[in-house]
């Protein structure tokens, strides 16, 4: 079993968030403006001593690394963002690369999403995605290719395994991967091995994956409405939309995994409070998780996956602290929900 956490490298300054968000801006703006929206709401979120760091520092990225890899994490999935030839949020990947370090498995997700001011409530587009023909199809791959050929870079069936959050909105998507199938061949590879990601953008009628993601919470919140609690706000601050993590869990773990032809992986997520990123924006807020019942949930799930001969799981998130879903340390849990992932492999005689 690989358990495989979603690695947001939004960590560090760039020019463009700089533009568009002010100077110096990065994920941690978010999280240390953020307040409780009610008593007893944890926020803000905090890192363990204050641990702010800069994914362009070499060392963060290593300190990762070994608590990953100590508490049963086998790789991250790094978000890949690529707009016909541009890229964002590219430097500290490039130096994992470049460097080879640290030494530790990964793979890539195309978080194909147009980028706009959606978290303050605008429809206002900072970059939309124009995905182009061959030629711009060529231009994309060859940048992956760098990638794929790592030593460390996660396979299966000896193909590079590479995810896409939103197939659905890429025009003759069916003909690219085609192309790029085409194109790992003749460079040596035996493929790519791409999976879909299932959400609310998904469309599981499109042709040219290996496999699927059910990537959570969106999935099933694509599939239930949500199972809201409810639109709190009378004596609150702001409106919010409540969740109760126990039903949402429970609806996952009921759900009968898909039984046709293409492999299906799950998906596992930690908790969800996007307030910190949305602000007033109507944000998203699970209450009831806990370390102790994510770990219950995610032995369930691993034995889950097992039976479906699964032996990949991803874990939403590694780093998602603007959406309140991380396994980094933080000051109210510690290393808590690291802990949880240990001791759920243990639960399933995985370590």
């Amino acid at each position: 079993m690989k358990l495989i956490a979603f690695y947001l490298p939004q960590f560090h300054e760039t020019p463009e968030n700089n533009l568009w968000w002010g100077k110096g801006f990065t994920e941690w703006t978010n999280t240390r403006k953020a307040e409780p929206l009610y008593p007893g709401h944890y926020q803000p979120k905090e890192p363990y001593q204050d641990y702010y760091y800069d994914l362009t520092d070499e060392s963060a990225r290593e300190w990762q690394a070994q608590i990953a890899r100590k508490h049963g994490i086998y790789g991250f999935c790094y978000y890949h963002y690529w707009f016909k030839g541009k890229r964002f949020l590219h430097k500290p990947f490039d130096e994992v690369l470049q460097k080879g370090k640290p030494d530790f498995p990964f793979c890539l997700s195309w978080a194909n999403d147009p980028w706009t001011r959606t978290w303050t409530g605008s429809n206002q587009v900072l970059a939309d995605q124009d995905y182009g023909e061959k030629a711009d199809w060529k231009e994309h791959f060859e940048f992956l290719l760098t990638a794929f050929k790592d030593k460390r870079y996660i396979r299966v069936e000896n193909k590079p395994l590479f995810l896409i959050y939103r197939p659905s909105d890429i025009p003759n998507c069916e003909e690219m991967l085609d192309y790029w199938q085409k194109l790992a061949v003749e460079n040596g590879l035996d493929g790519i091995y791409i999976i879909q990601t299932l959400n609310r953008f998904n469309n599981p009628e499109l042709k040219g994956f290996d496999a699927r993601l059910e990537f959570e919470p969106g999935y099933t919140m694509y599939l239930t409405n949500g199972i809201r609690c409810g639109r709190v706000v009378d004596g609150y601050k702001q409106k919010f939309d409540q969740m109760d993590y126990d039903k949402y869990w429970s609806s996952i773990l009921e759900r009968i995994a898909n039984e046709d032809s293409l492999k299906t992986y799950l998906g596992a997520f930690l908790d969800w409070d996007n307030s910190a990123r949305v602000g007033a924006n109507s944000p998203l807020i699970f209450t009831g998780a806990t370390p102790q019942k994510f770990s219950f949930y995610l032995t369930q799930q691993i034995k889950k996956s097992l039976e479906i001969n699964s032996d990949i799981l991803f874990i939403n998130a590694w780093n998602e602290w603007g959406e309140g879903t991380y396994l980094e340390p933080d000051k109210k849990y510690e290393f808590q929900y690291l802990e949880a992932v240990k001791k759920a492999l243990e639960n399933n005689g995985l370590l």
